[in-house]
This record gives C-alpha cells, structure tokens and sequence, in this order.
C-alpha cells in the first residue's frame, strides 16, 4: 500500500488539474504561453499518476478497471469482477 501522503498528494494535484482545465484551455486556443507558464505547476495534467483505487499502487495500472494487477487477481480469484475468470488450458 502507498503512503497515505503520496495519495493524498495526488488527489490534491486531481483537484488542481480539474479547477484550471477550462483555463489551460482557453489559454492554449490563444496561443498564451507566457500565461500558461504563470499557471501552478500542479495545473498541468501530465503531472498527474494513475493509481490503484483500493492501496493506491502506481505501477502495475489497469485503466480499464482502474486497479493494480494485484487486486485484479485478488478480485478475479473471488469472482468479483463480472465476466472475469481465471483462464485455463
């Protein structure tokens, strides 16, 4: 499991990208890079991590479901993930 900083740290940046979206985008319509520069870092949604909604892992992402390899086996082995089961042959 993640740090809690760590994933409180992305929600904050979460946050940020969503508050300054419709901004970013006005100022790259008009071609503002200087007020793109004076906008917080944080505003730029490259910046942001996927990661696990259960322990908040960043690598091993599925975007699709938006878990960590390791709770989508858990989850799978369990039967909680409708039309997911463990494949054999």
């Amino acid at each position: 499991m993640a740090r809690k900083s760590i994933i409180a740290r992305e929600a904050k940046r979460r946050k940020v990208v969503e508050k300054y979206a419709e901004i970013r985008k006005e100022l790259k319509e008009k071609g503002d890079y200087e007020g793109l520069q004076k906008l917080p870092r944080n505003a730029s949604p490259v910046r942001l991590r996927n990661r696990c909604m259960m322990t908040g892992r960043s690598r091993g992402y599925y975007r699709k479901f938006g878990i960590s390899r390791l709770v989508f086996r858990e989850m799978a082995l369990k039967g909680e993930i409708p039309g997911i089961k463990k494949s054999s042959w």
